[in-house]
């Protein structure tokens, strides 16, 4: 059985650098945010219409990494992501459907890694959240999301070789795997 990690949280908290690090430390296959691919495809314009398409492809990339995988695979956010942003960004517009889905896959993943706000914001085009007060407010929204769903989670915040550190320990506890590149974080 192929264990799902989940790298969860709000804007520029380095979800994308730790799951890419994570999936080199686990020689493990990781599946990119396809948000960011989509944004770069549509010259930064998304709309309402857009949100289905964009969760299809977040499924796509999962399933492709997934189908790759040996014990786990690495995934840069999921779907409870996309409704976060859909109601964040356009609320009533998330389709029903990818609500549905959403919660139907949340918990095949053994485990959300809830990266922390406390990384310096970078502003890549993208974004939308950079004050403080917002950044909080989202890490809350995000950290809300598991405990109501009783999702496995532990967060991650610091350095990123700190983060990676207790990352990768809290991956082997769930899934039972170890490091397998060398030069570890141990």
């Amino acid at each position: 059985m192929t264990a799902r990690i989940a790298v969860f949280g709000t804007e520029s908290t380095g979800k994308t650098t730790l799951a890419r690090r994570l999936a080199d430390l686990f020689a493990a296959p990781w599946a990119p945010e396809y948000v960011r691919c989509f944004w770069d495809e549509h010259n930064g314009v998304i709309r309402d219409e857009d949100l289905g398409t964009i969760a299809e492809g977040q499924i796509e990339n999962e399933e492709t990494a997934a189908a790759r995988a040996d014990s786990i695979v690495i995934c840069d956010t999921e779907l409870i992501t996309n409704t976060i942003w859909a109601d964040l960004l356009f609320p009533g517009a998330c389709p029903d459907w990818v609500r549905r889905e959403a919660e139907r896959r949340a918990p095949n993943y053994a485990l959300y890694l809830l990266c922390d706000t406390d990384v310096e914001f970078v502003d890549d085009g993208q974004r939308c959240f950079p004050g403080t007060a917002e950044r909080e407010r989202c890490r809350q929204i995000w950290r809300q999301a598991l405990i109501a769903r009783n999702l496995p989670f532990v967060e991650v915040s610091g350095s990123l070789e700190t983060r990676l550190m207790h990352a990768a320990s809290a991956i082997e506890r769930v899934a039972g795997v170890i490091v397998a590149s060398p030069g570890s974080t141990r």
